[in-house]
């Protein structure tokens, strides 16, 4: 490995240049204004994937934003088949105001690289193809067979990758399935993921009076919608924090005393959390750490509620319609179909008889959990300690990646989260930011990663 260390360590400039170019694509997937930006994104990949060695790249379309794939089989049987996931699309940049620097002209700043999509996900998606190159450019050949697949969707939901991946089972066939679209611990302690969070994502569309009413003239009579909305929303979960939708716990799998020591044994401080926020103290479901809250513990938060007259000064308009989009983040056993049932007889139970009141989902994923002592996990703890040159260790995400599920289910492979990103790094808000010595330091991690997956 040593020659292949020094290669990556000799071209750390040309790889932020580099960066910064496939950065500079505004490949934003729910803008339609964005599609032509989206496919030249797509199209920039895939003559990288080619520059650097790998074979048989090509951009696949879907019904929507394409999705890139390449690969290089030389590796031999004997050897394990990896496949790469990661996506190409970015989030939306508003409000543009309160970027530092134009999101999409990345620039570096301390120690950190600012443009949107450096952490979530072209940066760690670039982090596999450096280490990828490094290989191939001083040994002329991979440790392991690889495959890519960078999407173009997962910020609106990889709504077209279900049947892409339905359709190439045989194309994307693989032994072990490597995601790089998470977050380490902290700066100074790498980290493994080994479980996601769910999603079952919710609205509520309340309606009352056939048109919106002067509240003097009809206010006490008639049913607010908005009133009504809060008042049912509010009855969603009590004082403590705990959800109040009957039936709502009765999956949950327990944490193990083994994973409450670890999360116990992590550096993590409430006072820091909190301040980092900007909050005064922080809140969830009583009877739990942060951390377990976090990670290990279902939620139910509205996301956003609207209705009536929001502008300037006042209107005394008594509201003809409210909605409300409620998200739940689920845990290992949980099942976002049945999540979603008895969220729908929950509100139904609530909701007064004077509203009308509709209830249905627009976005699910179930949670995903992995064995921490599989021999793919051991290969990647192995790789993170050389690439960082600490010791690593496990961690859950409380985030959500629905796809995570889906490639497995089809192709029957078990999943390693190797992510490179920091919590803090503002993904999805303005000055989104990578760490460069996480983007290098995954560079080396990643191309040892493929040597001890060999090995594995």
């Amino acid at each position: 490995m040593s020659n292949i260390t020094d290669f990556i360590k000799n071209n750390n400039d040309r790889y932020l240049k580099e960066l910064k170019h496939f950065l500079s694509y505004p490949s934003i997937s729910t803008n339609p204004e964005n599609k032509k930006d989206v496919l030249e994104c797509a199209e920039y990949l895939k003559k990288h994937m080619e520059s650097i060695g790998m074979q048989n790249a090509k951009v696949y379309p879907t019904k929507g934003h394409p999705v890139v794939y390449s690969d290089w089989l030389n590796a031999g049987a004997d050897k394990p088949t990896v496949l790469i996931y990661g996506h190409y699309d970015v989030q939306p940049v508003d409000p543009l105001e309160l970027w530092t620097s134009p999101p999409f002209e990345a620039e570096v700043r301390g120690e950190n690289l600012y443009a949107r999509g450096s952490a979530d996900d072209k940066g760690q998606v670039f982090i596999h193809l450096k280490a990828i190159e490094a290989h191939l450019s001083q040994n002329k050949s991979l440790p392991v067979n690889i495959k890519l697949l960078i999407e173009g969707e997962e910020e609106i939901g990889s709504m077209n990758l279900g049947q892409f991946i339905k359709d190439n089972v045989e194309l994307l066939k693989c032994d072990v399935i490597v995601v790089s679209d998470t977050s380490m611990f902290s700066k100074e302690l790498p980290a493994l993921g080994y479980a996601l969070r769910g999603l079952c994502y919710m609205q509520v569309d309340v309606t009352g009076p056939n048109r919106d009413l002067h509240s003097g003239q009809y206010g006490g009579a008639v049913e607010n919608p908005i009133n009504a909305l809060a008042e049912m929303i509010a009855k969603m979960k009590d004082a403590d924090g705990r959800i109040l939708i009957d039936g709502f716990y009765d999956d949950v799998a327990p944490l193990s005393k083994e994973e409450k020591d670890n999360f116990a044994k992590l550096p993590f401080d409430d006072k820091e959390y909190a301040a980092g926020l900007e909050v005064d103290a922080l809140a969830g479901e009583k009877g739990y750490t942060t951390l377990e809250r976090l990670w290990s513990r279902p939620t139910l938060d509205c996301n956003g509620i609207w209705g009536g007259f929001t502008g300037e000064g006042a209107k005394t308009v008594l509201p003809s319609k409210a909605s409300a989009k409620i998200s739940m983040r689920l845990v290992p056993n949980q099942d976002p179909d049945k999540i979603e049932k008895l969220f729908v007889d929950f509100v139904k139970k609530v909701a007064p008889k004077s509203i009308k009141t509709e209830v249905y989902g627009q976005h699910h994923g179930k949670p995903w959990i992995s064995p921490i002592d599989s021999k793919w996990n051991k290969a990647a703890m192995k790789a993170l300690k050389a690439g960082f040159g600490k010791e690593p260790v496990f961690m859950r995400e409380g985030g959500s990646i629905p796809i995570v599920f889906t490639l497995e289910e089809y192709l029957k492979a078990p999943t390693v989260l190797l992510g490179f990103g920091l919590p803090d790094e503002n993904a999805h808000s303005p000055d989104e930011h990578l760490n460069m010595n996480n983007f290098y330091n995954g560079i080396l991690t990643s191309a040892d990663f493929y040597e001890e997956l060999a090995k594995a």
